[in-house]
């Protein structure tokens, strides 16, 4: 199952720096676990150890929130795109 990942310009440096990559995982935990084991210095950036997402990155599949969806557990299909968005603040 192909999934294409969105990588911001600050992980791309993990990336080799690619801005795209097709990945393959059944739900998002299984896509972090992917992009880990293809990209081991990305580690410790997405998410904690726990395995739930790190507070400043945001993750969407197909442009929905997976906070709003079922966690890293949301599932994913063939041909869905995730995008990782980092928090913006500001005041």
């Amino acid at each position: 199952m192909a999934v294409k990942v969105l990588v911001p310009t600050v992980l791309q440096k993990f990336t080799n720096e690619q801005a795209v990559l097709e990945c393959s995982g059944s739900n998002i935990s299984e896509l972090f676990d992917y992009l880990e084991d293809s990209y081991p210095a990305i580690k410790g950036r997405l998410r904690k150890p726990e395995g739930e997402p790190l507070r400043f990155l945001n993750f969407y599949v197909n442009s929905e929130d997976i906070r709003f969806l079922d966690g890293t557990e949301t599932a994913l299909n063939n041909g869905d795109e995730v995008s990782i968005v980092p928090a913006v603040a500001g005041g």
